[in-house]
């Protein structure tokens, strides 16, 4: 199911974006970018790039829970996930941004 894509600023006054699943839930998150249209282009890259299992990098925090990096071909990491309880849930994070981002629609906060 299709998810949403919400550009934002931030409290530092960056563009951002968040993808959002269909029931809500946020999948994954931008760096914060200069341009607004910096940030456009980090979400089309997800769609680009969420396909590929062999973009998303799997890690975990120093306090031992589990998330993931999405990754474009140059490495550059576009988005990241939130921290997860188990590696079986960050998992199924990584196959929500692939179900949420093809045909997301984009919500633009920053109007």
């Amino acid at each position: 199911m299709a998810g949403t894509f919400e550009i934002y600023r931030d409290k530092a006054d960056e563009y951002r974006f968040r993808l959002k699943a269909g029931n809500g839930e946020i999948v994954l998150s931008s760096e914060g970018y200069k341009a607004k249209s910096s940030a456009q282009s980090g979400i089309e890259s997800v769609q680009a790039n969420c396909g590929d299992r062999e973009r998303f990098e799997a890690t975990t925090t120093a306090t031992g829970k589990f998330r993931f990096n999405l990754k474009a071909k140059n490495n550059q990491v576009i988005g990241t996930s939130q921290s997860y309880e188990t590696a079986a849930s960050r998992d199924n994070g990584i196959e929500a941004v692939g179900r949420a981002a093809v045909g997301a629609k984009i919500t633009d906060q920053t109007t």
